[in-house]
Formats: structure tokens, sequence, C-alpha cells
């Protein structure tokens, strides 16, 4: 019959019996079972908990390179990694490339968004009517009027028509 967590071996007082199965032998080893700390025999050392992750640590440990050159490399590729992993996929960008200079946005006057809305309302116009003149996205029309042209995307072309339809300076020159 086995014991648990007796740190003893089963039977008898030489601790050569398994502390899982009972059975003797000569090569036990120590392994957490289910909580417990144990004597287990070969055969039940796989039931211990921490087997995997021990052999693991242990192959790491003799193959990794420890030098500080390596540690900060190591360091480095993990915090690649996970910047990678919060901001998304960078393969879009290695695809398809960007091309800032092609409809570039330029600095725009402080409270710009609150001038293209009162300009628009002044001019009479709802949104999704002077988004079709311009033949713009009516969202894109209200990133702009919301003040969010530079995280939408919005281009240099925009802000130009959005100019020249009302009447207004958007652009700090």
């Amino acid at each position: 019959m086995a014991k648990y967590s007796t740190n003893r071996g089963g039977g008898g007082s030489d601790g050569e019996n398994c502390e899982l199965c009972g059975r003797a032998s000569g090569k036990l080893r120590r392994a957490n079972v289910a909580g417990a700390d144990l004597l287990v025999c070969p055969d039940c050392a796989p039931h211990g908990e921490n087997r995997n992750r021990d052999k693991k640590h242990a192959d790491t440990q003799h193959t990794r390179d420890n030098s500080e050159r390596n540690r900060r490399k190591r360091a480095a590729q993990r915090t690649a990694k996970m910047y990678d992993q919060a901001k998304g996929n960078a393969k879009h960008w290695e695809e398809k490339g960007t091309n800032y200079e092609k409809d570039r946005l330029p600095y725009l006057v402080s409270g710009y968004g609150g001038l293209v809305e009162s300009a628009r309302q002044d001019a009479g116009l709802q949104l999704g009517d002077l988004a079709e003149e311009l033949e713009i996205k009516e969202n894109q029309l209200l990133a702009v009027e919301q003040g969010r042209a530079t995280s939408a995307n919005i281009g240099g072309s925009v802000i130009r028509a959005l100019e020249d339809r009302l009447d207004v300076r958007l652009v700090d020159e």
C-alpha cells in the first residue's frame, strides 16, 4: 500500500521504497505529486507535476548563453514581441509599406475641428452632403470635425478641399 507525504519509504526504514506505489527501488527521486513532496521510483516519476518543467529548466540552463550581451538581446526580443502583440500585426506595414509624402497631412491650426463644423453649419450643409460633395467618406469628415485628423489618417487633400469649399484656414503655416 502506498504512503502519501510521509517522506519515508513505504514498508521499511531504509527509505528505498517508492512512496507512491510502494515498490522497492534504488533510483528514487523527489517529485511533487498533487501537492505532496514524495520520493518516487522511475515508473511513478512521470506522475510528478514538475517533471516537464524541471526537464525544460535543466535543458535551458545547459544550452543557453547567459552572457550580458545575450541576456540583453533576449530581453529586447521579448519586449519587441510584446510590443508587436499589443499593437497588432506589423506584417500589414511590411507588405503594403507606407507613403507619407503622397498625401501628407499638414500642420493644422488649433481647434481646426470646431472651425470646420461651424463653417459647415454656417453654409447650411449636413455632414453627409458635404462629404458627398467633396467625394470623401462621411466618417473622414466627422474625424476632422472631432479633431482626430491625424489618428484617422486624413490626407492633406481632404484638408485642402475643406479649406477651399468652406473658405476657412486650417493649415498652420
